[in-house]
C-alpha cells in the first residue's frame, strides 16, 4: 500500500486537508502518516529516513504533502524519495502577484492559540457540554442553534464539530418516550427559541442498529419503538415548519456544513 505523509513544521493540520481532500478522489487506499512539529533539521532527516525506509518496503514512491515555514527544514523534505507536494509554493506565489503584497510566513499562526477566534471556539465548546442533551434549559437564549431529535440522531456530535470547529454556540435537546404522549409537542423552553430549532432525523434501521449496541434487547432499540419516534418527530417538523436534516447517510462534517448552510450561521473559524 502507497504511503501518505502529511509534515509541516505547525500542527500537520493543512498539509492534513489538503492531501485528505486530493486523495479523496481516487478510489485507492492509503497508508496515511501525519508527522507534525518538524522544527529542527535532525527531525527532518530523520523524516527523510522513514519516507526512504517506506519506498524500499512499499516498491512505491511516497505521496508527501508539507507545509513548512522554516526554508532549511523546507529544503531537506523536498529532497525525499517521495512525490512531493509543497502546499505553500503552489499558491503563495500566486497570491503575492494578485494582491501586491508579499507573504509573511509565520510557523503555527493558522492554527495557533493566538488566532482571534480560539477563544470564541472554546467558549462554544464548553456551552454544548453545558447544554447537551436536554440538561440546561436556562441558557437557551445565548445558544446560535438549538438541535432537537430522537435520542442517538447525532444531536451531541453535530453540536461539538460545530462548537470546536465554527465557534457556533449548539444546545441540543433530546424528545423521549415521554415528550411523546398523545401528541407530540414542543416544551415551552423550545417553543421561546422556535426560530433557532434545527431538526435531526434518522433511518429506523441505523437507529435500530445504534441503539442495540447501546442497550440490546431493551424496548428502547426496538424497531417498533426507532419508527414510532421517528414518525412523531417527523410529523412534529413538519406541522411545526422546523427545518430538519436526515443524518443517516452523512458524515458529522457534511451535517454541519448542510445545517450552516440551511440556516445562514456565521462560521467563527477564520
Amino acid at each position: 500500500m502507497r504511503a501518505a505523509y502529511y509534515i509541516s513544521d505547525g500542527t500537520a493540520i493543512t498539509s492534513e486537508v489538503f492531501g485528505h481532500a486530493l486523495l479523496s478522489l481516487f478510489p485507492i487506499e492509503f497508508n496515511h502518516i501525519t508527522i507534525p512539529f518538524v522544527e529542527t533539521e535532525q527531525h527532518a532527516n530523520e523524516v527523510l529516513k522513514q519516507i526512504s525506509v517506506s519506498f524500499q518496503e512499499t516498491n512505491q514512491r511516497p505521496l508527501v504533502f508539507y507545509t513548512i515555514v522554516n526554508s532549511d527544514i523546507r529544503h531537506i523534505i523536498a529532497n525525499s524519495v517521495g512525490i512531493n507536494y509543497n502546499f505553500l509554493d503552489q499558491f503563495v506565489a500566486p497570491l503575492e502577484k494578485i494582491l501586491g503584497v508579499p507573504s509573511k510566513p509565520e510557523k503555527h499562526r493558522t492554527h495557533s492559540i493566538h488566532e482571534t477566534t480560539y477563544d470564541i471556539r472554546i467558549e462554544a465548546v464548553n456551552y454544548a457540554l453545558t447544554n447537551d442533551d436536554g440538561a440546561n434549559l436556562q441558557n437557551y437564549d445565548e445558544a446560535d442553534i438549538i438541535l432537537v431529535g430522537v435520542s442517538r440522531s447525532g444531536k451531541t456530535p453535530t453540536s461539538l464539530y460545530l462548537a470546536l470547529q465554527y465557534g457556533i454556540k449548539a444546545a441540543n435537546y433530546p424528545f423521549t418516550e415521554e415528550d411523546m404522549g398523545d401528541m407530540i409537542k414542543l416544551n415551552p423552553a423550545l417553543r421561546r427559541f422556535k426560530n433557532k430549532i434545527f431538526g435531526l432525523t434518522i433511518a429506523a434501521e441505523r437507529l435500530h442498529q445504534i441503539r442495540s449496541e447501546r442497550r440490546a434487547n431493551s424496548k428502547y432499540a426496538s424497531m417498533q419503538q426507532c419508527r414510532m419516534e421517528l414518525r412523531e418527530v417527523e410529523n412534529l417538523y413538519r406541522k411545526e415548519r422546523i427545518p430538519f436534516l436526515n443524518s443517516t447517510k452523512f458524515s458529522i462534517e457534511e451535517i454541519s456544513a448542510k445545517i450552516l448552510a440551511t440556516t445562514g450561521l456565521k462560521r467563527r473559524k477564520y
